[in-house]
């Protein structure tokens, strides 16, 4: 009797169909790996195992009981941990009290802290060697780097002893000695008899350590494998699907003008000699799996995300923005996919919402409100914008609507350059529409666009070239005959694209 098995699970969000039919058995004392592509619906059944998500229907079975966990807190007492890649930590506790967090002994009434510490310890004992200096169970978490906050993560699932553990991409930041300690781990953990999902897009990791495979696409279960008894074509195969790699997506004839961004050798926490040229007037994809250094680099080309090394020059002039502000003066604009966190004021009003990187990037300490609405409404217009009125508070419009503003924020700013980091996320196909057409004009004014989204659809119907990650690296660059989802995938999952 399998210690986990899901059935048959379906889940929608509104209009969107997450999962139509998902499935994922685990034996105890096995590693089990999950794969699919961006938005296969991976992400959504592992909540839903871990009680983070109500499902619509289906079943779930753990040792044998049907289950169907209120919460996480539900999940995690009945013998369920997982890690995720967004960290959960608390910066301002020490090492020891962040992998405690939740499962505290407690003696009296009150934390027993000798407890705490030695249980803390005996599980900092299975990677310390791996963490390097300054890692201890005193340490302040927020003094640590990204891949010690990893570890601190992985041993906090660990800490209420769990049956089945889901590591969701828990190598993304480790490197390779870190790695090798972190399957020591898993290892005496699968010995043990616990059952682990293990959720990597590295080729390399899935055969080295897992046992058998389980293939999402479009929300559905299509595949569960023996690894030993597969290879990383038929996996590809699995999560394309069967039909033929379609031709390139028909683009609007654009011809790129000079380059305008060049970056050589970037380095940073999660770059690895990043190299790229992008020109006027062209839209450049950010492609592969979710989670491979797309997101970092965008940030760091605006600003705000460290550089270790490497090389930026913006049209011909060397670039090295310390911070958002400097980036935006040289005519660099950024959109974040995440409108709560770092697009829109939710509170204030919508002309506010507007201006606020006009007013940032002028130097002047007065600006006259006319002036302002003079160079919005324009764009308003034109990115066929409805709300009540400028004084409207943002919360008040839909998320599409919401996105229209803080693009036409950036705008009004004249931008050469207009990072865009999974800018459709969370909104409507006709709003996505809206958005890639503004695009489209923008690439004829001669805007350079550098382009990552989680839906790959998107990229290869709008981008001219697709740079696919894998580990914070460019490991091919798609353009042509080779823009199509068989090359995408292969070369995302570490194997030499195709052309059709």
């Amino acid at each position: 009797m399998p210690l986990l098995a899901a059935r048959h699970i379906t889940k929608r969000f509104g209009g969107v169909v997450a999962l139509s039919d998902g499935a994922l058995t685990v034996e105890r004392g096995e590693v089990h790996v999950l794969i699919g592509a961006n938005g296969c619906g991976k992400s959504t059944l592992c909540k839903i195992v871990t009680g983070a998500v109500a499902p619509d229907g289906g079943e779930i079975l753990f040792d044998g009981r049907a289950v169907s966990f209120a919460s996480p807190k539900a999940a995690r007492a009945a013998g369920i941990s997982v890690f995720y890649q967004e960290l959960s930590l608390v910066p301002q506790l020490t090492v020891a009290q962040n992998i405690m967090l939740g499962v505290e002994p407690s003696r009296g009434g009150f934390v027993d802290e000798a407890a705490l510490r030695a249980r803390a310890e005996a599980l900092i004992a299975l990677m310390a060697e791996a963490a390097g200096p300054g890692f201890g169970p005193d340490a302040y978490v927020g003094d640590l780097g990204i891949d010690q906050k990893s570890i601190v993560e992985i041993l906090k699932a660990l800490a209420a002893k769990p049956r089945l553990v889901i590591f969701d991409e828990a190598t993304s930041s480790l490197d390779r000695r870190q790695v090798a300690a972190f399957f020591d781990l898993v290892r005496r953990l699968k010995a043990e008899g616990t059952a682990i999902i293990f959720i990597s897009h590295r080729m390399e990791e899935i055969f080295a350590i897992g046992d058998r495979i389980t293939v999402m696409r479009n929300g559905a279960t299509v595949a569960a494998l023996d690894l030993a008894a597969t290879d990383r074509d038929a996996i590809v195969a699995h999560m394309v699907g069967d039909r033929p790699p379609a031709p390139p997506a028909a683009l609007a004839k654009r011809e790129p003008g000079a380059p305008v961004l060049t970056v050589e050798g970037l380095c940073g926490p999660k770059l690895r000699d990043v190299s790229l040229e992008l020109r006027r007037g062209e839209i450049v994809g950010l492609g592969g799996l979710h989670g491979q250094g797309q997101s970092e680099l965008l940030l760091s080309l605006f600003g705000a995300a460290p550089v270790a090394g490497g090389t930026m020059r913006l049209d011909g002039q060397a670039l090295r923005p310390d911070r958002p502000l400097a980036a935006m003066r040289h005519g660099i604009a950024y959109v974040s996919g995440d409108r709560g966190r770092s697009g829109v004021f939710a509170q204030r009003p919508i002309f506010e919402n507007f201006a606020q990187a006009a007013l940032s990037k002028g130097r002047g300490l007065a600006v006259r409100r006319g002036g302002l609405m003079a160079r919005i409404a324009p764009i308003a217009e034109r990115l066929k914008l409805r709300f009540p009125g400028y004084a409207a508070p943002v919360r008040e419009l839909s998320g599409g609507n919401q996105q229209k503003v803080v693009i036409g924020r950036w705008l009004a700013t004249a931008p050469a350059v207009l990072l865009l980091d999974d800018p459709t996320k969370g909104i409507d196909v006709g709003a996505k529409a809206d958005l890639y057409a503004i695009l489209a004009e923008l690439c004829r004014e001669g805007v350079a666009v550098l382009l990552y989204s989680s839906e790959d659809s998107e990229l290869l119907t709008n981008a001219d070239r697709i740079l696919v990650f894998n580990g914070g690296r460019v490991v091919e660059t798609l353009s042509g005959a080779a823009l199509n989802e068989h090359a995408l995938y292969r070369a995302a999952l570490g194997g030499r694209a195709e052309a059709a």
